[in-house]
């Protein structure tokens, strides 16, 4: 059984940088990993992903140039960095593991889910 735990949310200034770290137990050594984020009253929509070998990191077009996606396979990590941040970037994150090579933009896609750390963004 995989288990995902997301940490490093918290509260920052337009212009900040944040880090999010997603460790996993069980082995996820040839899973694709993602990021999600869901803001207040909206749908949970794709960050970008990463597969097991290296495949991407693909990311949604709106965010491409400010966030980037890496992992650790022998740490069992996924790291999210997020640069010059907006207001609009405020979400609750989730962190996400599918069995498939291929990173999918869809979160019905992914089998196993984090708790989701918020992020918050202030002006």
């Amino acid at each position: 059984q995989v288990q995902l735990a997301e940490s490093g949310g918290g509260s920052v200034q337009a212009g900040d940088s944040l880090t999010l770290s997603c460790a996993a137990t069980g082995s996820t050594v040839r899973y694709t990993m993602a990021w999600f984020r869901q803001a207040p009253g909206k749908e949970r929509i794709f960050v970008g992903g990463i597969s097991w070998d290296g495949n991407g990191p693909n990311y949604a077009d709106s965010l491409s140039g400010r966030f980037e996606i890496s992992r650790d396979n022998n740490k069992e990590t996924l790291v999210l960095q997020m640069n010059n941040l907006k207001p609009e970037d405020t979400a609750v994150y989730y962190c996400a593991g599918r069995t498939s090579r291929a990173p999918s933009s869809q979160a019905y896609d992914y089998r196993y889910w984090g708790q989701g750390p918020q992020v918050t963004v202030s002006s």
